[in-house]
């Protein structure tokens, strides 16, 4: 059954030419710019519309399209649909569960592995001076040591299989301790406090929500090891900037490496990043210029760039294609609305 599908928000060619791909028996219209109350395309009679984080699928939206049969979110993250008038009308609203699991959990250890050894300080060295001294540079060995992984979610589960390839001791601690993870992967969850006291290297994993706000503060920071470090790949607010610069300061902690900032604001999904209309350079640019951690040689800050990859980018196509296509087939998959 031939279907007209629209795509709203896509602007590469690399994405027209995968959709066109795995939906080449249908009609596809690919439209550059996220879907509004106020940017309704004239044709109207899609069977299906597959959105972005920066579109709003409002009830007029919905409205719009009289034959909509699937709504098909390329994102985790699915409040900017109304997904209860689409379920009054009743059309499922698909959306991607997952992507970049390996893809943030492999970054988290290429920082850890930056701070272990030096490695960002030596390059530096090396190009702005020329200096092939390595006076300063002692690093130390991953093997033996104990990560603190803090959330074992898919993420947190794949850095916990990489700390096992460098022979590391692990223990975790997650609001909702997963036994059958841990026996499989053999660590052992511990609670916060503890977690903290133990480990060399503590790993944040956890997404962002009240519970988790200031989850690192200047109550439990200088519990941490002296001499520990702290990895962030998960939200900014998770962790107190001013605990951290005092610990940093005060040589508490070897060093800290960011890929997320407390200034960033609320951030739902890395999935946001990716709408150009989404990340405003000069904002954060000005974030950065003023911030307290920016000049401290142990700090190590990336821009929001464990996401980013094109196996994740490739997971996201991936899966909004599967998502169609079962649909297609009567055998919907990770639909939000069910009854």
């Amino acid at each position: 059954m031939n279907m007209k599908i629209a795509f709203f928000g896509v602007e590469e060619a690399e994405k027209e030419s995968y959709f066109s791909k795995g939906l080449a028996d249908h009609e596809l219209t690919f439209f550059p710019e996220p879907i509004t109350e106020d940017s309704l395309p004239e044709k109207s009679d899609f069977d299906v519309i597959s959105v972005f984080v920066d579109c709003a699928v409002t009830p007029k939206v919905i409205n719009h399209f009289p034959n909509l049969k699937l709504i098909v979110a390329r994102s985790t993250g699915f409040d900017n649909i109304d997904l209860k008038a689409a379920k009054d009308k009743k059309i499922p609203v698909a959306n991607v569960p997952a992507y970049g699991s390996h893809t943030v959990a492999e970054f988290a250890f290429g920082l850890i592995l930056n701070l272990s050894r030096k490695i960002y300080q030596g390059i530096n060295r090396l190009k702005v001076g020329c200096d092939f001294d390595f006076e300063g540079l002692r690093g130390f060995d991953l093997n033996g040591k104990t990560l603190g992984v803090v959330g074992t979610g898919k993420i947190g589960a794949n850095v916990i299989k990489i700390a096992q390839g460098f022979q590391m001791n692990v223990v975790a601690c997650d609001a909702y301790p997963n036994e059958e993870l841990s026996k499989t992967l053999s660590f052992s969850y511990v609670s916060l406090e503890e977690l903290l006291k133990t480990a060399d290297i503590v790993t944040l994993h956890v997404p962002y929500m009240k519970e988790t706000h200031h989850l690192i503060n200047r109550d439990n920071i200088f519990l941490m090891k002296k001499g520990s470090l702290l990895i962030n790949t998960a939200r900014g607010a998770v962790v107190e900037t001013e605990a951290l610069f005092q610990a940093l300061t005060q040589e508490h902690l070897a060093g800290a490496a960011l890929d997320v900032l407390e200034e960033e604001g609320e951030l739902k999904e890395e999935a946001e990043l990716l709408s150009k209309k989404k990340l405003k350079s000069k904002d954060l640019k000005n974030v950065l210029e003023t911030h307290i951690l920016i000049n401290q040689p142990q700090v190590l800050i990336t821009p929001h760039m464990a996401f980013y990859t094109k196996e994740a980018e490739f997971s996201i196509m991936e899966t909004t294609v599967k998502n169609i296509n079962s649909f297609l087939e009567g055998k919907p998959e990770n639909i939000v609305n069910k009854d």
